[in-house]
């Protein structure tokens, strides 16, 4: 047995039975951490990690089981229209390849809780794409482990280098949003941005501030609002913000939901758009050129960033080395009707 972990397992020097031996442990208990089965306790599935990872231990690449014939698509939240641009992005790469996709979604939480992550060793799929979300590093190391390729699209937070993740660039998209505004003659505008722990809300917000700043004109501190990507959120810092005796004259909303929250914010209290409130939002969905008036945004390539993500978890898991590791797709405004100059 020791023999034929050699040859399989991770470098010549470690196998399953030296984990074991160093930890205390069995070499089938060893093996259950290996394979992500839930019958072992934190602690001595935290010291059989640990022990793990000194040793650089890796299972070496081997023939993938026919059972792995589908990737993993794991979201921060799963309940909007954004979210199904990705997965349809995802299975136009997927249903060419002959793979299923199995959807997750973390109810809000930026990394998946550790009974996830062995329901997923233990099924071993092709791959798994993380959005708006991550796996801790710990986690990283385990499917690192059982060969199990991983991409992060629109991540969260700042990565390593070594975590492939595909994006766009949000900061050119605040950018080109701002300027926008800016040229038509606003000079009150506010900002409801996303999440301040959110890594693509954050850079969104830097581009709008750099507009300014190239612009010479100061950011009132009280228009900068961040909500949560949401409706209601739009709605509820649109409805804030328009109340204000010195409201501004145009919003940019970090997302295409936030600023229909908005456009509803502006009806009740009676204000017309764009003739006395200009809107621009931010992913380019369906539905915004649609609404009355169609919504000026800027576009972010969903459906493109997803299917690029999903090519690169395809190359992992045919044991390709990645060109890349970080991708990040141009963004372009879209000018439709909720953009006019100032009264």
């Amino acid at each position: 047995m020791t023999v034929q972990a050699q040859a399989d397992e991770g470098p010549v020097s470690t196998t399953i039975a030296t984990i074991a031996d160093e930890v205390g442990v069995s070499v089938t208990t060893v093996s259950k951490v290996l394979n992500g089965r839930a019958d072992v306790s934190p602690e001595t599935r935290a010291r059989v990690e640990a022990s793990l990872e000194r040793h650089s231990y890796r299972r070496r690449s081997r023939p993938r089981a026919e059972g792995a014939s589908r990737i993993d698509l794991v979201f921060h939240e799963l309940d909007s229209a954004w979210a199904m641009e990705i997965i349809q992005g995802v299975e136009a790469v997927t249903a060419v390849a002959g793979l299923d996709v199995v959807l997750s979604q973390l109810g809000g939480r930026h990394h998946p809780p550790q009974s996830w992550l062995d329901a997923t060793l233990t099924r071993r799929p092709a791959g798994v794409l993380f959005v708006l979300c991550s796996p801790t590093v710990a986690q990283q190391h385990q499917l690192r482990r059982q060969g199990i390729g991983f991409v992060v699209v629109d991540t969260d937070s700042a990565t390593t280098a070594s975590v492939p993740t595909v994006g766009s660039n949000n900061w050119n998209g605040g950018l080109l949003a701002t300027r926008h505004l800016l040229e038509l003659g606003h000079r009150r505008i506010a900002i409801i941005s996303g999440p301040e722990d959110v890594l693509c809300a954050r850079t969104r917000l830097s581009g709008f501030r750099f507009a300014h700043e190239e612009g010479g004109i100061p950011v009132d501190p009280a228009f900068v609002r961040h909500g949560n990507f949401y409706l209601e959120s739009g709605y509820e810092h649109g409805l804030s913000l328009l109340d204000r005796d010195d409201r501004p004259s145009a919003i940019f909303a970090g997302s295409d939901l936030q600023a229909l929250g908005v456009l509803r914010a502006a009806r009740r209290l009676g204000l017309d758009v764009p003739g006395e409130l200009s809107i621009i939002g931010y992913d380019n969905l369906p539905v915004t050129a649609w609404t009355e008036p169609a919504l000026t945004t800027v576009n972010q390539p969903l459906r493109a960033m997803a299917g690029t993500a999903a090519r690169m978890v395809l190359e992992l898991a045919r044991g390709d080395e990645l060109a890349l590791h970080r991708v990040d797709l141009v963004t372009e405004l879209v000018v439709r009707e909720s953009t006019a100059p100032p009264r």
